[in-house]
């Protein structure tokens, strides 16, 4: 067993199933959540927790180790620990991916409007419900397509309708952004693989030709939700202070009917809602 994996058993071992609203359907031979639980709740499956906790997967991904982290209720410490283990060491010259425990409680806390955060590079790693189903799941998607840069400059954004000056603005100050945090971590590899794939698109090599600095504060757009209809939303950023990571905090735009749309969806989730309805 590797170290990873001796650390993942001791932490699984810790916890209280009932504590966690685990039932007991039958006697459990050892105290502790069971494999089957950790990888319910960390949505990850029962096969590559085995494998985390043999020493055969010891590269798991950053945004893997922060769900293992909630499911197993580490402290900030302990998840920084996780994180090292995995190979995802702190390091002032690399973007830093690791979400404290603080600001996933301030997610929670957010539940009435669409939450996300975002590392420096954009890369989306953690999100609310109502996020998921206001934008889309992100689920969806494979972890390194997560990323708002690709998402905005190769289209993908379906849901998302812009004005041009909405849309120009937006890129912007996205772009401007960005080679703020090439200034930053100028020896992340993922950053310059980021900046490689971009600059082979026209409108983004444009902008950052300009060379433009830059911090992305706000957005205006409109989802165009396939079962409530149009959603008119402003998003402000909110840097965390200490550990470069943006929390996207969506809201209703002023005298529109986005709040109640929001609310539908708080209750549907990413259900779909019948033609009655």
């Amino acid at each position: 067993m590797s170290q990873l994996g001796a650390a993942l058993r001791a932490w699984r071992d810790r916890l209280d199933p009932a504590a966690l609203g685990l039932a007991h359907h039958s006697p459990r031979r050892v105290a502790g959540l069971r494999r089957s639980e950790l990888a319910m709740l960390a949505g990850i499956s029962v096969e590559y927790v085995v494998r985390l906790e043999q020493g055969k997967a010891t590269t798991p991904s950053a945004q893997v180790c922060a769900a293992l982290g909630r499911a197993l209720q580490l402290s900030d410490d302990e998840q920084a620990h996780l994180m090292r283990l995995a190979g995802h060491a702190a390091d002032p010259g690399r973007v830093p991916r690791l979400i404290p425990g603080s600001l996933h409680r301030i997610v929670d806390q957010l539940k009435d409007n669409p939450v996300a955060v975002y590392d420096a590079t954009w890369q989306l790693l953690h999100w609310n419900r109502l996020f998921a189903a206001t934008f889309g799941d992100p689920t969806r998607q494979p972890e390194a397509e997560r990323s708002a840069l690709i998402g905005q400059f190769e289209g993908r954004f379906s849901w998302i309708r812009q004005t041009a000056a909405e849309r120009a603005e937006f890129e912007n100050s996205l772009v401007a952004d960005l080679r703020a945090t090439t200034g930053r971590y100028p020896n992340d590899p993922g950053l310059a693989a980021l900046v490689a794939r971009l600059v082979r698109i026209d409108r983004f090599r444009r902008l950052w030709d300009l060379r433009a600095v830059a911090e992305h504060e706000t957005a205006s757009k409109t989802v165009e939700h396939p079962e409530v209809g149009d959603i008119p939303i402003d998003s402000n950023v909110l840097t965390t202070q200490g550990t470069d990571l943006r929390m996207v905090v969506s809201t209703a735009r002023p005298g529109t009917d986005a709040r109640g749309k929001l609310d539908l969806l708080a209750t549907i989730g990413l259900q779909k809602m019948s033609p009655a309805s």
